[in-house]
């Protein structure tokens, strides 16, 4: 009789909210289950998949891997790739052969990124990933000390390598067997300056200058103007010139736009923003779409003591913990080595809104307190003349490891395009 009652629409209801029910339990306990991505899959574009499935990214996110925050942590297996037989080699920066005390100790340490496994350049992949493409960096000589370690990285994939020196390159390796050039344009400020002393100034006064540094603000250097479009990749930067200890008082950076001094004078600072977003802009506008562009931050110096000029010295045999590192680098503690958070700021400013990429190795290279050269520099004289140098880095060495992140980020970057 009870059954009879019961009409189909009561089972058809039943049906659907019973299916409702165990839906909503479902969903409420599937992000307690979520897989942590592999490297790659951490490194692909997170459009690209919320793209596919937008419902699933927002309901079930993964971490993000972020290859510049991180941890070094004291691997003894770990090894450098190459020695200091490779012919790329700078003499002031080859530890090895100017036997720096602790080399061993010093490239013991591995960068252990957050959210994935770290992961080193296979050189043999990555040539061939860059097969017939070109390289190129553009900055100063924390650029070179970049590219110097790259070379040599990827010497390990091909002996046949040979230097290289075409279309202005200050220094360059070519790889036959890839047919891949990589190469470093010296542009310390980027953009185009010259020297003009005294007497072309027609100066009078009590406070009389040696000369000037005119620095064209919208004009950029020479040295890599007209190679914009000859690279698949570029890596920017400037930075360590833009300082008191480059340009003293005697013989300032004077700015000009348009051809004509700009007014009221601009101070370094003030002149280096000024600078950043026009050649910000030229690239935007001279760089092919499709080549690959990225701004390296930072390269923080370590001197303890006084500056390089003044008995500063970095004779350390470990890294600096984590809770040292504001002590030494942020810029409200008036400390030596201030300038690289400083330039930074000014740096990711320039580049918002850009497809401009940033290279963020400041935060991974601030610990490495014991990875530079300091009194190792393969010449006599060489500290009594320029001091420690406690800017540049050992190789092998830290850039290495920048090395491995460029080549990871390089591989994302030909993946999206």
């Amino acid at each position: 009789m009870m059954a009879s009652k019961l009409s189909p629409a009561f089972f058809t209801w039943f049906i659907l909210l019973t299916c409702l029910f165990f839906f909503y339990l479902y969903s409420s306990f599937l992000p307690f289950y979520s897989l942590s991505p592999t490297p790659m899959q951490s490194l692909k574009s997170p459009l690209k998949e919320s793209q596919k499935n937008p419902q699933l990214e927002r309901r079930h996110p993964s971490p993000i891997c972020n290859l510049f925050r991180g941890h070094w942590v004291r691997d003894p297996s770990y090894r450098p790739i190459y020695d200091e037989n490779c012919p790329f080699h700078r003499n002031a920066w080859n530890c090895l052969r100017n036997k720096r005390d602790n080399m061993e100790e010093i490239n013991s340490w591995r960068w252990v990124p957050e959210n994935c496994t770290s992961t080193r350049i296979d050189p043999v992949a990555f040539l061939d990933l860059m097969r017939n493409k070109k390289i190129g960096f553009i900055g100063d000589s924390l650029n070179e000390n970049f590219l110097v370690s790259f070379l040599c990285i990827l010497r390990v994939a091909d002996e046949g390598a040979k230097k290289w020196k075409r279309k202005g390159a200050w220094r360059g390796g070519y790889f036959p067997k890839f047919n891949v050039t990589v190469a470093y344009h010296r542009a310390v400020l980027l953009a185009k300056y010259e020297w003009h002393p005294e007497k072309q100034l027609n100066l009078t006064g009590q406070d009389r200058l040696k000369g000037i540094y005119r620095v064209d603000v919208d004009i950029p250097a020479d040295d890599w103007v007209e190679v914009t479009k000859f690279y698949d990749v570029l890596i920017f930067n400037t930075g360590h010139w833009w300082g008191f200890d480059k340009f003293p008082k005697e013989t300032p950076l004077v700015f000009y736009k348009n051809g004509h001094p700009i007014l009221p004078p601009l101070g370094i600072l003030d002149g280096l923003q000024t600078v950043l977003e026009s050649m910000v802009s030229y690239i935007q506008r001279e760089v092919p779409y499709g080549t690959l562009k990225f701004w390296r931050l930072q390269s923080p110096r370590h001197f303890y003591g006084g500056e390089w000029n003044q008995n500063g010295s970095c004779l350390f045999n470990k890294p600096l913990e984590e809770d040292q590192l504001d002590t030494w680098f942020d810029p409200r503690n008036s400390g030596f080595n201030k300038e690289a958070r400083q330039v930074n700021h000014l740096i990711e400013k320039a580049l918002q809104d850009t497809d401009i990429q940033l290279l963020d190795l400041t935060h991974l290279s601030e610990f490495r307190v014991d990875a530079h050269p300091a009194i190792w520099l393969g010449k006599k004289d060489a500290v009594a003349i320029w001091g420690q140098d406690c800017m540049h880095w050992c190789l092998p060495g830290v850039p290495d490891t920048w090395v491995d992140i460029l080549s990871a980020m390089i591989h994302r970057g030909l993946e999206i395009v």
